[in-house]
């Protein structure tokens, strides 16, 4: 056990110089199987995930603990932009004279990453007719660039990375099932960072070192619990890359401490619009109205408007305790000891 916990910290290392930092137990045991396949040089590999989970980041990773192939390029084919009448052109070059515009010879994107990795983002993007010729490529190693008769072995490793799953794509008709197979020799699936709370603080703390010429006051050291657990609430479609945009605002509207809080995140944190705004004012100045009128202390006046909002929320029907949390912008953890703090009781998780 004491062996594999030691193995666990050396892999977490390992990513972590190279950009991509855990703690959670699931994405170590993929960055396990990550650390293993790196050293498997000829291997095809096929990342799964949402858009900004890190796909790009395992697989430089991957990329610079090859130790065949990292001295060599590391080349980035991005599938959802590439244009599909010179996409052919683009990853397999062309010859001079091959097409209207084509003055001089070009090598092709393979080439380019001759000896070290293609990463192939967004592959289920992948212009149909472009397929059968990308699935010839890793089968038989060798590229013929647009307008030539002659074929020239390709030696790289062949990374791709989707943001949804290939299967239902396959049986659509929409991505062929033999290219896939031939990319899915080892599938790697990131978790979305709602699945890896437990990575929030260092995650942050990352980014805010990654970000600090935004922050000329010192290096952030903390991360409050109060802000940790306004964040678990929040669903962060973006990932880690929104997740980054949130720390830059923060840094950026930040004016001294060594320590991120919900002041910061308040600061950061605009009305979504005037009629919010006037609302919230206008619930402001009633329960100004009350402290004063009947000696309220402002505490008291808090908890009691506490309680008055999770009483709303929690008779809201047919919500679970966890859409409840995800609407007040919480962790259901939060939520479930402010329920047990003023005695309300509510729907099951």
């Amino acid at each position: 056990m004491d062996k594999l916990k030691t193995a666990d910290q050396g892999v977490q290392e390992s990513f972590g110089q190279l950009g991509f930092i855990t703690r959670s137990p699931n994405v170590v045991a993929m960055l396990r199987r990550a650390h293993k396949v790196a050293s498997a040089s000829d291997v095809t590999v096929l990342l799964q995930g949402e858009t900004g989970t890190g796909k790009q980041v395992l697989a430089q990773g991957i990329h610079q603990l090859d130790e065949k192939r990292s001295k060599h390029p590391f080349v980035t084919v991005h599938c959802s932009t590439i244009n599909e009448a010179l996409a052919e052109s683009e990853l397999f070059g062309h010859e001079r004279g091959a097409f209207s515009g084509a003055l001089n010879s070009r090598k092709g994107l393979f080439q380019a990453a001759q000896h070290g990795t293609i990463f192939l983002d967004d592959v289920n993007d992948l212009p149909g007719p472009l397929q059968p010729k990308l699935l010839d490529v890793i089968q038989r190693k060798t590229v013929r660039s647009v307008g030539s008769d002659r074929e020239t072995p390709v030696d790289v490793r062949v990374i791709g990375a989707c943001n949804q799953a290939l299967e239902p794509l396959v049986q659509q008709g929409r991505f062929r099932a033999d290219l896939y197979h031939r990319l899915n020799v080892v599938k790697l699936s990131l978790p979305p960072l709602r699945d890896r709370n437990s990575d929030l603080a260092v995650l942050i703390l990352a980014l805010a070192r990654r970000h600090g010429r935004l922050y000329p006051y010192g290096s952030i050291e903390r991360v409050e619990m109060d802000l940790l657990n306004c964040l678990e609430g929040r669903p962060f479609p973006g990932n880690i890359r929104e997740l980054e945009n949130t720390v830059q605002r923060m840094l950026f509207c930040k004016t001294g401490g060594v320590t991120l809080s919900m002041d910061d995140w308040v600061e950061q944190t605009d009305p979504e619009d005037d009629e919010s705004a006037a609302l919230l004012g206008a619930a402001a100045s009633a329960l100004w109205r009350t402290i004063s009128r009947y000696g309220l202390s402002y505490r008291a006046a808090f908890q009691e408007m506490e309680k008055r909002i999770l009483e709303a929320a929690l008779r809201t029907d047919g919500s679970t305790r966890l859409q409840i949390a995800q609407q007040l912008q919480t962790s259901e953890r939060t939520l479930y000891y402010k329920m047990r703090a003023h005695h309300l009781r509510g729907p099951a998780a």
